[in-house]
């Protein structure tokens, strides 16, 4: 069974967004063509209390892109975004979320930050997302979404720690690509073993 992965295609993450991702816009017809194809899609959806930890407004003297230590190790300070209920949390209003079977919210837990459609940035606390594969019967996943470097990336590099075929379709997803992420993400993912298409 093959699941397609929808990884945070949501306003804030649009041109015009908080935290926008250049052409995060042209990825979404492309990846509504794609949803028949496969026995499961998954949305995920980053979803943040207005005080997440990871904004570099809560923290004094701290601009956006900074990098910061957490108790779970090295955070990038965001922008706000993704603000549980906002308009720009919602996903782009042509993606076809009716076709999705599970949405999968993260990043909810004020304290630490979810990049990963798996697991929160400790690396250790799950999203649940793992268990509903597994009794569905899937083993092979296929990500598209935003962004290449930070939630699809560690998304990918997850799921083939925990056994999954992983393949990325670079073409339905865009980066941010911050001080050379991309290039790291990619090289990072290959070496898990994920299919970068």
């Amino acid at each position: 069974m093959h699941a397609l992965i929808v990884i945070d295609v949501q306003n804030d993450f649009c041109p015009g967004g908080a935290l926008a991702v250049a052409g995060g816009d042209e990825i979404v017809a492309p990846i509504n063509a794609l949803m028949g194809a496969f026995d499961a899609v998954v949305l995920t959806q980053d979803w943040h209390p207005a005080n997440h930890a990871s904004f570099a407004s809560q923290h004094a003297e701290k601009a956006p892109l900074e990098m910061i230590e957490m108790p779970y190790g090295p955070q990038v300070l965001w922008p706000d975004h993704c603000v549980q209920g906002s308009d720009g949390a919602a996903f782009h209003a042509e993606l076809d979320v009716d076709r999705a079977d599970l949405i999968i919210r993260k990043g909810f837990r004020r304290e630490i930050d979810s990049y990963s459609a798996f697991f929160e940035n400790d690396h250790a606390t799950p999203t649940g997302l793992e268990g509903y594969l597994r009794t569905r019967g899937i083993d092979r996943l296929t990500m598209v979404g935003l962004a290449t470097d930070f939630c699809v990336n560690y998304s990918a590099v997850d799921a083939a720690k925990l056994g999954f075929a992983v393949t990325v379709r670079q073409d339905l997803c865009r980066a941010i690509d911050l001080d050379g992420s991309l290039k790291a993400a990619q090289e990072g993912m290959t070496k898990a073993g994920v299919d970068l298409a």
